[in-house]
C-alpha cells in the first residue's frame, strides 16, 4: 500500500498552460509517457488510429509489464482513468481542443530495408487540421535525421496556415527509454530536446521537466538530437554483432563466451553486451535503416554498419542451422521431429514480440518442415505454434530451445524434461539460463550460443 500511495502523491503545482497533454500513439512508448504526465498532475489525453486498443485501454486493460517503483502499469492506468486525470480517444480533433501540448510518439516502421513514413504524416495531418495558435509540438519518435523539419514541420503549417517558431512551438526530444523501464527512465534519465527556435526549445523543457526529473540536455539544432538518439540504437547494433562473432571465437576455443564478457567489463571502459537468438524489437534492428536513406543522399558509406545488421539479422539463420546440426548428430531428421520452443517474445520478461528473432526462428524451423511447439505466458499475440503450458510443448519434443526468459518458465527441470521427451533430447540455450552439468548428467547432448 505504501508503494501504490507514493505513486500516487507524484502530483505538482503545474503552470496552467502545462496542464494538458495530448499524447498522439498510445503503444509502448506512448501509453507509459502518458500515464507519467497523468501522474504528476496534467490532464492528459491519449489518442491513437487502433479501436482494439482505446477500447482496452479505457476499460484499464494493457497487457504492457511496466511497473513504475513496485506498481504495475495496470494499476496506474485503472487509477489515472477513476480519477479523471487521463482518457484515451481515436479523435484528434475532439482531443486538441483541450490541449495546447502535443506530444507524437508514432514510429516510422521498416519493411524489407525501407522505412514507410504514412503514419507519421497521417498524424502531423491530423495534428496540422487542429493547431491551435501557441500550441507547442513535441515529437518523441526514432525518426531519419532530418524529419522533423523537412516533413512534419512543412505538414504542420501546410495544414494549418500558422508557421512554426511564431504562431506554434516545435521541438524534437529523442525517446531514450528500454521497454520495461518506461516510467523510471522518463524520470530518471537525461532528456536531449532541441527546438525550431529558442522559444520552442524554452517550451518544450518546461513540459518535459514535469516528468523528467534528471537533466534536461539542450542541442544545438533538431537534427543533432535526431541523430544522436539514431547512433545509441546503431551502436548497439554493432555491439551485438560483434560478441555474436566472440561467441563464435570462444566456442571453438572451448569457453564460455558469457565468463568471458563478464571478466572484460570489468574494466571501467569496456561494456560488451551479451550474445543471443538475434537482435529485436522496434529500435534497434530499425536503427540503421533511419541512417542509410540519408547516408545514400550524402554520399556516405556506412559499410561497418550495413554488415553488422545483415549479421545480426542471420543469427536466427545459424540457430537453426545449428539445430539442424546437433539433430544429426543423434541421427534424426528434423522433418520428423518436434522442437519446444521457450520464450518467443523480443527480449527477456517482456510482452513485445515486434520484429522478434525468437518468432523468425520458429518460422524457419517450420519451413524446415519440424513441428514447433512454443510456449510465453507473456506474449499475448496469437499464434498457430503457441500453446498454453510449458508442459505441452515439451512432451515428446526432441530439442527444448531456449530463446526469451519469463517469470513462470522452468528451465533447469532437466530430470522432468528426460522424462517426457523423446529419446537422445537436445538442449540449445540462447540465454545463458542453464546449468550444463545438470543436462548432461540427464542424458541431454546440450549446446550454448
Amino acid at each position: 500500500m505504501n508503494k501504490i500511495n507514493n505513486i500516487f502523491n507524484l502530483k505538482e503545482d503545474i503552470q496552467l498552460e502545462y496542464r494538458n497533454v495530448c499524447v498522439f500513439g498510445q503503444g509502448y512508448v506512448g501509453l507509459p509517457l502518458a500515464l507519467s504526465f497523468a501522474l504528476r498532475g496534467c490532464t492528459t489525453v491519449g489518442v491513437d488510429v487502433n479501436k482494439s486498443l482505446i477500447e482496452e485501454i479505457s476499460n484499464g486493460i494493457t497487457h504492457h509489464t511496466e511497473k513504475f517503483q513496485g506498481v504495475s502499469i495496470k494499476e496506474i492506468l485503472e487509477s489515472e482513468i477513476k480519477q479523471g486525470n487521463y482518457t484515451v480517444t481515436t479523435d484528434a480533433e475532439c482531443a486538441m481542443k483541450v490541449c495546447n501540448n502535443i506530444i507524437i510518439t508514432v514510429g516510422i516502421p521498416i519493411k524489407k530495408g525501407e522505412y514507410i513514413d504514412s503514419d507519421l504524416k497521417n498524424v502531423c495531418e491530423a495534428i496540422g487540421n487542429n493547431l491551435k495558435k501557441n500550441d507547442l509540438v513535441i515529437v518523441r519518435s526514432t525518426v531519419i535525421p532530418g524529419i522533423t523539419e523537412e516533413l512534419v514541420k512543412p505538414i504542420l503549417e501546410k495544414k494549418s496556415g500558422l508557421t512554426a517558431g511564431v504562431d506554434f512551438y516545435l521541438a524534437y526530444s529523442s525517446e531514450r527509454i528500454a521497454e520495461g523501464k518506461a516510467f523510471e527512465e522518463f524520470a530518471n534519465m537525461d532528456t536531449l530536446v532541441s527546438g525550431i527556435n529558442e522559444e520552442s526549445f524554452n517550451r518544450a523543457s518546461k513540459l518535459l521537466s514535469i516528468v523528467c526529473k534528471s537533466e534536461i540536455v539542450k542541442a544545438s539544432n533538431i537534427k543533432v538530437v535526431e541523430t544522436a538518439k539514431v547512433f545509441e540504437n546503431v551502436q548497439r547494433d554493432v555491439n551485438l554483432a560483434m560478441v555474436q562473432e566472440f561467441a563464435r571465437f570462444t566456442e571453438a576455443l572451448g569457453i564460455d563466451i558469457f565468463e568471458v564478457i563478464k571478466l572484460a567489463n570489468t574494466h571501467k571502459r569496456v561494456n560488451l553486451l551479451t550474445p543471443g537468438p538475434g537482435v529485436g524489437g522496434y529500435c534497434i534492428p530499425n536503427a540503421y535503416h533511419y541512417l542509410s536513406p540519408k547516408a545514400a543522399e550524402m554520399n556516405v558509406s556506412m559499410d561497418i554498419l550495413k554488415l553488422s545488421r545483415m549479421k545480426n539479422k542471420n543469427i536466427p539463420v545459424f540457430i537453426c542451422d545449428k539445430i539442424q546440426e546437433l539433430l544429426n548428430k543423434n541421427n534424426k531428421d528434423i522433418k520428423e521431429c518436434k522442437i519446444a520452443v521457450l520464450g518467443i517474445a523480443m527480449k527477456d520478461y517482456s510482452n513485445d514480440d515486434r520484429i522478434s528473432p525468437a518468432v523468425d526462428i520458429v518460422n524457419l524451423l517450420i519451413e524446415k518442415g519440424a513441428t514447433v511447439k512454443a510456449y510465453d505466458p507473456a506474449v499475448v499475440t496469437e499464434y498457430d505454434f503457441k500453446v498454453s503450458t510449458e508442459r505441452e510443448a515439451i512432451e515428446e519434443a526432441d530439442v527444448i530451445l531456449v530463446l526469451a526468459v519469463q517469470e513462470n518458465i522452468e528451465f533447469n527441470n532437466f530430470k522432468l524434461f528426460s522424462k517426457i521427451m523423446k529419446e537422445k533430447p537436445i538442449y540449445v540455450d540462447t540465454k545463458n539460463v542453464s546449468q550444463k552439468e545438470l543436462a548432461e548428467e540427464n542424458g541431454f547432448l546440450y549446446w550454448k550460443i
